[in-house]
């Protein structure tokens, strides 16, 4: 079975990406791959896609929207990315850092100084690099003050709600020194997302839109649950327990913390994402091109994938900028990971850029029957692929 590199704290060619086609004639369906996968871990339903060179090479689903109905899902149907958003965020950044509106060095005190006069001395000297690879002291739960449940009221604007946050976490001690140690935080995230808002005077939502997801053609990209409330348009998450939660407030967390997990898109569309990371970082060995987009993301230097996916020093998880970092024998050295859940849905990808391969897995459903439902499809699509390489 694969070894996933479990994240703390949550239940070929250059190619034209804005082009990627969301299925070529030649993409394997590999739906029977996840058939008895989804039935043996009793998941609603299940999805996956891998990456190759650049492309989509594999696609497939199985199961229903809603446990107990009889509406299939499609590979064509939204699932929520939970933290697999992270990377998605301090991509948005990293187009901000290159055009100087941002640095990574830049700091809470020199963004928030005249906006949170109740802001602790310790947080001033923190850095947005830091904030996004959770070494910021940012705390790793935010029920501190009853500040999360205030989160959870939805007050004002999205905007508005994240510097709900940021004042609430300003205003308190970091949970540990800045620069210490590994905290996973989604308000650290949070905190950087809004960080971007004020220097651009844009919602994180709208700066997503138009610097990640329009360049990448990722026209299914979204926030919070997907579908619409009393249709079952799209799959419906399911808590551990199995139960479904209707679309509404309760589907998902507050946009306080989007920044750290509220994109949902269908597979093909986080595969274009995922294959951009890919080729992005196996063009910093100077040997292979950068991928091709449009918009903000046009000429993403090599230098800024690298310190996307550059693991921050120190001790703790070995964790770069939304992403886990590890080594694997099946990916022939490196790889690139996250998982991401709001608890009523799981996801996971894996990166192999020595390999040029990529492997992506959703399903509607939280907890460990998810996890375990996820990795075992991962390992599954890995050993295909395998095979694969050695029939070349």
């Amino acid at each position: 079975m694969l070894q996933l590199l479990r994240i703390p704290g949550l239940a070929a060619c250059a190619l034209v990406l804005a082009s990627l086609p969301p299925a070529r004639s030649d993409v394997r369906d590999v739906s029977t791959v996840l058939a008895p996968i989804r039935a043996k871990n009793d998941v609603p339903g299940l999805a996956a896609a891998v990456v190759r060179g650049g492309e989509l090479v594999a696609l497939g689903a199985d199961g229903v929207r809603k446990r107990g109905s009889e509406v299939r899902i499609t590979a064509q149907d939204r699932f929520h990315m939970g933290s697999c958003t992270k990377s998605m965020t301090a991509t948005m950044l990293a187009t901000l850092v290159e055009e100087g509106k941002l640095r990574w060095s830049t700091t809470v005190g020199e963004v928030f100084g005249p906006l949170v006069a109740t802001m602790r001395p310790a947080w001033k000297d923190v850095t947005l690099e830091q904030l996004v690879t959770h070494r910021a002291g940012a705390p790793a739960g935010l029920d501190a003050g009853g500040l999360w449940g205030r989160l959870w009221k939805r007050e004002g604007t999205p905007r508005e709600q994240r510097m709900t946050l940021v004042r609430g976490v300003l205003e308190r001690e970091p949970e540990a020194p800045p620069g210490t140690k590994f905290i996973y935080s989604n308000a650290g995230f949070a905190i950087a997302g809004a960080m971007a808002e004020t220097v651009t005077n844009k919602a994180w939502e709208e700066l997503m839109e138009e610097r990640v997801f329009t360049p990448l053609a990722m026209k299914s990209a979204g926030f919070g649950a997907p579908g619409t409330a009393g249709k079952l348009d799209e799959p419906l998450g399911h808590g551990a327990n199995g139960e479904a939660v209707d679309v509404g407030p309760g589907a998902d967390n507050p946009p306080a913390i989007g920044p750290a997990g509220t994109v949902h898109l269908t597979l093909a569309d986080w595969a274009k994402y995922v294959a951009f990371h890919l080729e992005g970082d196996r063009c910093t060995d100077g040997k292979h091109p950068c991928p091709e987009t449009s918009g903000a993301l046009k000429g993403l230097k090599p230098a800024t994938f690298a310190k996307l996916h550059a693991p921050a020093p120190g001790e703790g998880a070995t964790y770069a900028m939304g992403w886990g970092i590890a080594e694997r024998d099946w990916a022939h050295g490196r790889v690139l990971t996250h998982n991401g859940s709001n608890t009523m849905w799981f996801c996971v990808t894996w990166i192999a850029p020595e390999r040029d391969f990529a492997v992506l897995v959703a399903t509607n459903q939280g907890g460990d029957a998810a996890a375990k439902a996820c990795d075992e499809t991962a390992s599954a699509l890995i050993r295909e692929m395998k095979d694969d390489d050695g029939k070349r």
